[in-house]
């Protein structure tokens, strides 16, 4: 099963995927009315290697400092545990047509990846976070404590 499935990345659903990734049963399809989604349904599919591409999104999950596994905690803790490894899943259905279409290798974006986007935002963030337990907390830029 596993080498249908590589067959099918690298030939198959090279095709499917071209626009998007609806078409191989890796996304979610939503039923919505006015950008309100009112329930949403997983599509089967490529069956053989949905099983083997959600299996995999529960390893990366598992993994410590990469990309795929912050994208998984950051959803899990707002969307759930099962949609977290369906968006997992189709991130990684995605890298895996760029890296054959641009025949590049994988190169992570780091666990730190959402925290970069915006410094300011997880700033604020921690820093709540911190006044919530108790602790009085007085920021300083890197700048000012760099002594010549």
């Amino acid at each position: 099963m596993y080498t249908r499935c590589v067959a099918l990345l690298g030939g198959f659903s090279l095709q499917i995927l071209q626009h998007d990734t609806s078409k191989s049963g890796e996304a979610i399809r939503g039923h919505s009315n006015l950008s309100l989604v009112r329930y949403s349904t997983w599509r089967s599919g490529l069956a053989p290697c949905s099983v083997l591409i959600v299996q995999a999104a529960h390893a990366a999950a598992r993994t410590k400092g990469t990309y795929l596994s912050a994208q998984y905690r950051r959803l899990a803790s707002r969307r759930g545990k099962k949609r977290a490894i369906l968006a997992v899943a189709h991130s990684i259905l995605v890298m895996a047509y760029d890296m054959i279409q641009r025949r590049e290798p994988y190169r992570d974006a780091g666990a730190d990846f959402f925290d970069r986007l915006q410094p300011e935002d997880t700033t604020r963030r921690l820093v709540k976070r911190l006044g919530s337990l108790g602790y009085h907390v007085s920021l300083q830029s890197p700048a000012t404590d760099a002594k010549p």
